[in-house]
């Protein structure tokens, strides 16, 4: 049969995968097809919602699970040997891949990013193409990794968790190579919904069951976050991990997740965190290192200041730099980023639109009048409030109700059990914006009462809720207050 009048498929089966096979890769384990990386773009027309075009790469080689070092796009016979390398170098640059590669069943276009090879570009046969173990030493050699780091690098992801998303991946193997050549400060900047959590969990789990890291603390500013972090993707680390609570020391765990303000604390019990030696840990990750863990005199910053032999890794979604704030200052240039601009086009995300509604006394502000009472008989000092003050200095009843009313006016505009989160200013906030929204939603709520849910650190109800939230299952749990 003339070549030509084969298909991209056929010439994938008949030529490309029959040259890879014989170069020694592993069909099952070490090489994937038609590898699809992206979910689409979410495209919203009015209340229909469309998906843009998935991102697939015809192979993807790994050297091994989860560690991809080669990327082919396939032609048919009618197109030049080159003719998929634009396409391949846009999917390697975007998969952190050093070794492209195009071909249309005559032999190989190789691209080496690199640029450690002779010429950047060259052609090779069919018979040519290098095996998994010739492109694993090259990339050694590009990244100055020594034995000792190989084994760490290579240690398995858990495999009881979900499979990781391609940025996902890419933010696990580059922290866990910079940590094993000793880097000790390290930042990833990645956007809020795009698995912080479970990429901490994977980097853990790596420099753990490698013994690269013996102890490890994991800092977050949130109980939710803790118990989010111990209940879902960290909880396959059973009996070596606890939750530091009530102030508790015991130190014979490996694997520490604790709320900063327990193990900083307060009066007789400030900085109980000191109960640990300063070399006890090896490691340390801070969840959400933006909310205060970079400012000089943070209690966060007192912990890692602590611990300054203990490699330090940040998560982020909006790093800050400000004159008194510098999270870059502390833990250097992000090692890899991924925005909340790229989630909403690769799909993972869903694109946002922004609806202004202003409120009188937002825009003006709120003076009482002289010897005006609250509700409780005490004066109300006599100055401008504006809305830094609201919900904190001052409460306006009427403007909680007319919020609750706006949201709810919106989801009876659209659907009334979409995923619905409004955030409020304190405990006490919460509490006032649940009783407005139930009153504005008294129908639905008076059939369920997980219509309305508070989810704050001090409410272990609303907690046990947050998990039916997440949930892609349709249920009447859908607005949600934090």
């Amino acid at each position: 049969m003339d070549k030509k009048s084969l298909s991209e498929a056929d010439i994938c089966t008949k030529y490309i995968t029959p040259a890879i096979v014989i170069a020694g890769w592993d069909l099952k384990n070490q090489i994937r097809q038609e590898v699809y990386f992206t979910n689409g773009r979410v495209i919203v027309k009015g209340k229909k919602i469309e998906r843009g075009e998935r991102k697939r790469a015809d192979y993807i080689l790994y050297y091994k699970a989860n560690i991809p070092i080669a990327i082919i796009e396939a032609k048919d016979n009618n197109h030049d040997i080159g003719s998929g390398m634009q396409q391949a170098l846009e999917y390697g640059e975007i998969l952190d891949i050093p070794f492209i590669y195009s071909s249309n069943g005559d032999g190989f276009i190789e691209h080496d990013r690199t640029g450690k090879s002779k010429d950047v570009e060259r052609e090779l046969s069919l018979s040519d193409f290098p095996n998994s173990n010739e492109l694993w030493d090259r990339y050694k050699l590009w990244k100055g990794i020594s034995k000792n780091h190989e084994e760490i690098i290579t240690e398995d992801y858990y495999s009881g968790l979900k499979k990781p998303r391609y940025y996902q991946e890419i933010a696990i193997n580059r922290t866990v190579e910079a940590v094993a050549k000793g880097q000790d400060r390290i930042l990833l900047v990645m956007a809020t919904g795009t698995g912080k959590t479970y990429v901490a969990s994977q980097i853990i789990h790596k420099l753990w069951k490698s013994k690269a890291k013996k102890r490890i603390l994991f800092l977050a500013d949130r109980n939710i976050l803790v118990d989010q972090a111990r209940n879902n993707d960290f909880k396959h680390f059973k009996g070596a991990m606890t939750k530091i609570t009530n102030r508790k020391i015991d130190k014979s765990y490996e694997i520490y997740l604790a709320l900063y303000q327990a193990v900083t604390g307060t009066d007789e019990l400030k900085d109980i965190y000191k109960e640990f030696s300063s070399d006890f840990f090896d490691l340390i990750v801070v969840d959400e290192c933006h909310r205060g863990s970079a400012a000089v005199d943070s209690a966060w910053r007192e912990v890692l200041e602590y611990f300054p032999k203990a490699t330090q890794i940040g998560l982020t979604a909006t790093p800050r730099e400000t004159k008194d704030i510098s999270n870059i200052h502390y833990f250097g240039e992000p090692i890899y980023t991924y925005s909340l601009k790229q989630g909403i086009q690769d799909g993972f995300l869903a694109p946002y639109k922004v609806i202004r509604i202003s409120i009188d006394k937002d825009v003006e502000g709120y003076r009482p009048e002289k010897g005006k009472l609250d509700k409780y008989g005490n004066e109300i000092p006599d100055r401008i409030y504006n809305v830094k003050d609201f919900d904190r200095e001052v409460v306006i009843d009427p403007r909680t109700e007319l919020v609750a009313k706006k949201v709810t006016e919106y989801l009876k505009k659209t659907d009334r059990f979409d995923k619905t989160i409004v955030f409020c200013i304190d405990i006490e906030h919460a509490e006032r914006m649940r009783r407005a929204l139930w009153n504005q939603n008294k129908d639905l709520a008076t059939k369920n009462s997980k219509y309305v849910v508070k989810i704050t650190g001090d409410d272990d109800f609303g907690k046990r809720e947050l998990d039916n939230f997440i949930s892609t299952i349709r249920n009447y749990c859908r607005d949600t207050i934090l």
